[in-house]
């Protein structure tokens, strides 16, 4: 029932805080009233004991036979009656009783009293004992004078508690239900102060990680009461309007800076080229520097393409040119592109699609991009030596191109955070770390999705699956 982590916090801390002060509570005064009532009980039987004039009544009848002090014994309950009392016995010189005010003698589970008052100095004894009917009574013992070191006698008083405790029970329940109605109060009251903390954070948690997804335009509803939760809806909405400003200049400048260096790149690679076709030197110095040149002009060519996509992608300007194409074809120009550097590289390009055309509504140059995107990717990534698996195969209407390779794979840690802008898994191989980031927005705004599998040292794979019409026969070609 209970989902927010301050919501547990909160009931096993302040509500288990509170059930045991109200228990405390609850027990303390239980056992205060228990004490009042059995300290009453308790001078009731110490007043009946000592009004009834024990020691006075009994002079004279101490030294006699058992008989006449039975006799005497049972005057004596009849002058004191049973007031205040449940029952009264009388015991001999013997320890023996002699006379009951019931007529009966009940056994109790224990002679407590009757033991300490032979022991103690001042002849009375005191102690809480059951009959056998299970009446619980509290009983008080009071010994007649000695003659000598010898006992005379006792007096053993009995009133009853059952009422007492009846009385204690029902102001115990009187007392839970108090406290039950307490807790319940404190439960609602709290629960509601809780979850109006609760609510605004969890809104604003949902809202700071669209924010961390780039998301700037999201913003946290500020409570209409002044407290601490309305100052921090507003200022992680300032943070968010400060955040929008400073990636909006960001993507300005990559996008102007973009533009001016294609500029003059173009004009460095075409004067290269150039010069490169009517290069008639001996020179072998002249003619490799002017293909690194051309190598390096095309490299931060391309660079300056992905940052401009990059920028598009950020302003929600990347545009497609959407036609009617056939996704299979797009793939193949991929493929010859780089088959001469993976023969250079001494790399084995693996390539197998249907016979057929896949056709689809989408931009060629784009797909384009992806697919040498991906291929690339996997000859850099993979050694000498090495095997890259480029097959397509139709599932459904949807048609679904992996790009396998046996390189060095991607770690457990970086492997979900590869498709981040800006983000190297290798630092040792170049690139600007957008290519993955541009090609999953192209291949999303193309209806499909773009997968990435991968084990450290063992290779990764690259799935892209798009929406295509494929006929329904199915022939393979492979392509070495």
């Amino acid at each position: 029932m209970v989902k927010s982590g301050i919501t547990k916090r909160w009931l096993l801390t302040t509500i288990l805080v509170i059930s045991l002060i109200l228990m405390l509570f609850a027990l303390g005064t239980v056992l205060s009233i228990r004490i009042y009532y059995y300290n009453y009980a308790e001078k009731q039987l110490h007043s009946i004991g000592q009004s009834a004039a024990v020691a006075k009544f009994f002079n004279g009848y101490l030294d006699v036979s058992n008989d006449e002090f039975s006799a005497r014994a049972r005057e004596y309950l009849r002058s004191i009656g049973t007031s205040g009392t449940a029952e009264v016995w009388v015991y001999n010189k013997n320890g023996v009783i002699v006379a009951t005010s019931t007529g009966f003698v009940a056994q109790t589970d224990n002679s407590d009293d009757y033991e300490a008052a032979l022991r103690s100095d001042d002849g009375w004894g005191m102690n809480i004992s059951h009959f056998s009917s299970g009446e619980k009574v509290m009983a008080l013992t009071v010994m007649l004078p000695k003659s000598g070191n010898m006992s005379n006698g006792a007096v053993r008083y009995f009133t009853s508690l059952q009422d007492i405790d009846k009385k204690l029970w029902s102001v115990a329940a009187v007392i839970l239900i108090f406290c039950a109605f307490a807790l319940s109060l404190v439960l609602v009251s709290g629960l509601f102060f809780v979850r109006s903390i609760v609510g605004p954070v969890n809104r604003i948690n949902q809202v700071t990680r669209k924010i961390a997804a780039g998301n700037y335009s999201e913003k946290v509803p500020v409570p209409e009461r002044e407290d601490e939760i309305a100052q921090l809806s507003e200022s992680i909405n300032y943070m968010s309007e400060e955040l929008e400003k400073t990636d909006r200049l960001k993507n300005d400048f990559i996008s102007t800076v973009s533009h001016e260096l294609r500029t003059p790149l173009t004009a460095i690679k075409g004067w290269t080229e150039t010069l490169i076709s009517i290069d008639e030197s001996d020179d072998p110095t002249l003619h490799d520097g002017l293909k690194v040149i051309l190598n390096e002009s095309e490299r931060l060519y391309s660079m300056v393409e992905e940052l401009l996509d990059f920028s598009r992608m950020e302003n929600g300007s990347m545009k497609l040119r959407i036609q009617k194409i056939d996704v299979l074809a797009e793939l193949d120009e991929a493929v010859f592109v780089l088959r001469d550097r993976a023969v250079r590289e001494g790399k084995e390009l693996f390539y197998s699609v249907p016979e057929y055309s896949a056709a689809a509504n989408g931009d060629p140059d784009r797909l384009k991009q992806v697919f040498v995107n991906i291929i690339d990717n996997a000859l850099k990534y993979t050694p000498e030596n090495g095997r890259i698996e480029v097959i397509a195969t139709p599932v459904g209407e949807k048609l679904k191109i992996t790009v396998k390779d046996n390189g060095c794979g991607i770690s457990a840690q970086a492997l979900p955070h590869v498709k981040e802008k800006f983000y190297k898994a290798n630092m040792s191989v170049k690139g600007s770390g957008i290519g993955l980031a541009v090609c999953d927005e192209i291949v999303t705004l193309h209806g499909g999705t773009l997968k990435i599998s991968s084990t450290e040292g063992v290779g990764t794979v690259v799935d892209i699956i798009l929406p295509v019409t494929m006929p329904e026969l199915v022939e393979w070609k492979e392509l070495l």
